[in-house]
This record gives C-alpha cells, structure tokens and sequence, in this order.
C-alpha cells in the first residue's frame, strides 16, 4: 500500500516545470485533509494499513518541507502496547508475538535553527477505522470513519505551520509530531514524553490542534492552557482579532497536549468544537471550514512569533476543572455545544431514540431548567442530570428562540 500512496502523492503534489525538470507545487490545506480523510485510508485506525499509509504520507510531507528526521528510525517512532482491558490501568508498552500487540507510529520532523529551546507543535492523525471503540455510530452495518474533523484538519493546520514557521521565527526550534493512537487514550504523546527525541527540557511550550475544522459562523474558537504559563492568556488575546474566544485554564483535557502539560510544559490546545458528525461516519472532508482553518493557522504562527523573544516561558500547575465533574447514571442523548457561553447548555446534536428525541428536543435548544435545577452553563446542567437515575422522569424547560418550551423526559 505504501508504493501506491506515494504514487498518489507524486501524482497530486508534483508538476513539471519543463520536460527535463520536475518542482513541487504548493500544498494546500485543503489538499492535505483531502488526503488523509479519502476511504483508502480506511480511517486511519492505529496500528491499520490505513494509519500507516498516512504515516509515510506525512513523512514525505515533513521532508518536502525541509524538516529533519527526529524519529528513532528517520522520521518515525514506532511503539508497540497491549490494549488496556482495564481503562484505569497503566498502558502497557510491551511487544509479545503471538498477542493482541498493536504497534503505533509517530511521525517527527524537526526544523533546526541551531536555538537553545524547542517548541513542541502536535496533532495527533489516527481516527477509528471502520468504527472502533469511541464511535458513536450505531448503523447495522460497518462504515468508514474517515476522521476529516477528527483530526486530519489538526495535522494540515501543522503541516501548514511548519512551512510558514520554515522561513520565519529563527529564536526558537521547531518540533512537529503527528500523534498515533490519540483514540485509544493518548498513547502516541504518552510514548513520546517518556522517549523523547529531544531534551525536554530544553523544550519551551507546546501547542496542540485537535478538530479545528468546523468553525462556525460565530467564529468561536476554544483555546485550552491558557493559564499554564502566566503570559499566555494576554498572547492570546492579544493577537486576535477574528475570532470569539472561549479560554479555558487547565492544561488537563481529552487530547495529546495533556501528555505534555503532565511533563511540567506549558501547552494551548486548540478546538473549534464538537458536531453531529463526531465519532461518526460522516465526518468527511467535504463539510470542513477550510478558509477558517487557514485563519486559526494564522493566528496560531502569530501567537508563536509573539512568544519567541519571550525566551523560556515558566510553567504553573493547574486545577484539573474535570476533577469536580460529576457522574451519570442517564444521559439526555445530546451533544452539548461546549463553545456556547451564553445562559444554559445549548444542545448541537441528539441521538436516535433517546430521551431527548423522544421528548422532541431539537438540535439548537437552549437547556434553561432541568426538573427544578436551573441550568445556567454546562457544569450546571451536569450537575443537575447526575441527580437522577434510570426510570425517573422529569419535566425540561428548553429556550427555542424567542420562545420556552417544556417538555417530559423520561430516562
């Protein structure tokens, strides 16, 4: 399969110059989700022939950029793991034949300015295949789970970065890693922290891009980490003049720049928030914002050549805000919208017979009160559903435009 990816690759990305003489043409952004969300890939499951595939792509694409090999064995970094049969154990990196064994790979390209610190810049390019655990598709037969949002959109903003960053910002290195098995629980970046292929502490900050693709009309956008590192919340809000940013302080969340922020490294994660079609098989690569994603890449290489004559930035610890996250025993059966910041928990996507379809709950409801718990944000609103138990019922008050509309709920 990798012959034939690297055919493909030839074919899309390289034209003639003249009869003799062959050049690169430019990459778009465009072109790269296009690439790494098409069905061969087969969504890109960690360990597949499809992630492999899109492994030796983005390793042609860090040595057409000019980055340097910083795998263990040229650009790659291959580690092999039992799956966990017990979510709250230690991931096991182990190789026996003859097991359940998966090895996954990193892909690391380097470009060097002979500096004294290094920024880490990441997005992890594994998906679910044709629906591995995670999916939240529930048709009766299998299909490919392309990954488009999820996270091919994050790898092509880097891979845009890395050649903007090449001939700008000489104050720092640059480090760019696409993630392997981000799916099954962070494990790429995990691997990475404890075999690194340069001295971390000798790295500055990270930044981490996951599901940058679907910015919306309101131009929201979620910055994660901003209170790791005391200058970060001013950079950050003082570079932007497009987007509505939602901040969040905590250097903990689900996606690989917790690896880092976990090695003592300040990190932003970036995230344009979550759709009807994450985890599912229509995330594809027709339904992405690609001039926003060209818009966030922008921001992001303004905000790293704000920092760069910033020299080491300090690193401070956060409060874990998901360590006062109740439990659920029910679910309404709603994709919250976690970049809503107004007054209750607005609703972006409802699942097939639940409780809310059942209810008649519609896709852009505003939860406002939930039995006789009024709901003002999303901890709110989490708060008042651990409360209840299969069986119960209760009554929900949604906002529908201008108007309030009740309804009963049965879990």
């Amino acid at each position: 399969m990798k012959n034939i990816l690297f055919i493909l690759f030839l074919t899309v990305f390289v034209g003639c110059k003249s009869d003799s003489e062959e050049k690169i043409q430019p990459v778009s952004i465009k072109d790269d989700v296009s690439f790494l969300a098409d069905d061969k890939l087969e969504g890109r499951q960690t360990g597949t022939d499809g992630e492999k595939a899109a492994a030796d792509y983005i390793a042609q694409r860090f040595e057409h950029l000019g980055l340097k090999a910083k795998g263990t064995e040229g650009y790659f970094q291959a580690f092999s793991f039992k799956p966990k049969t017990d979510p709250h154990q230690e991931v096991k990196y182990t190789v026996k034949d003859g097991d359940s064994t998966i090895t996954g790979t990193n892909v690391v390209g380097f470009l060097d300015n002979q500096a004294e610190h290094t920024i880490i810049i990441g997005a992890h390019y594994d998906h679910l295949g044709y629906g591995a655990e995670g999916s939240l598709y529930r048709g009766e037969t299998k299909a490919i789970h392309n990954g488009a949002d999820d996270n091919a959109s994050g790898v092509a903003v880097l891979l845009n970065l890395a050649d903007k960053l090449k001939s700008a910002n000489k104050g720092n290195n640059y480090l760019f890693m696409a993630f392997s098995g981000e799916e099954m629980g962070l494990l790429g970046s995990n691997y990475f922290t404890k075999h690194p292929t340069i001295d971390l502490k000798k790295a500055n900050y990270m930044i981490n891009m996951d599901m940058v693709g679907r910015l919306k009309q309101d131009s929201t956008l979620a910055v994660y980490g901003v209170g790791t590192s005391p200058i970060l919340k001013q950079v950050v809000k003082a570079n932007n003049s497009k987007f509505k940013i939602i901040e969040n302080e905590s250097g903990v969340g689900p996606s690989d720049h917790t690896s880092f922020y976990n090695s003592d490294l300040p990190v932003l994660h970036f995230f344009t928030g979550q759709h009807e079609d994450y985890h599912k098989p229509g995330d594809d690569s027709e339904k992405l914002n690609y001039e926003g994603m060209a818009t966030i890449s922008d921001y992001i290489f303004e905000i790293i050549s704000d920092l760069d004559d910033n020299g080491k930035l300090p690193f401070r610890k956060t409060k874990n805000e998901s360590d006062n996250l109740p439990r659920f025993k029910v679910g309404l059966g709603v994709t919250p919208d976690y970049l809503f910041d107004g007054k209750g928990m607005r609703i972006d996507g409802i699942s097939e017979e639940k409780p809310a379809q059942k209810a008649g709950l519609q896709k852009g409801d505003i939860v406002v009160k939930l039995g006789d718990s009024l709901v003002t944000d999303l901890k709110s609103y989490m708060r008042a559903l651990s409360t209840y138990y299969k069986g119960d019922k209760t009554r929900v008050v949604v906002k529908r435009g201008e108007n309030e509309v009740e309804a009963d709920i049965q879990f």
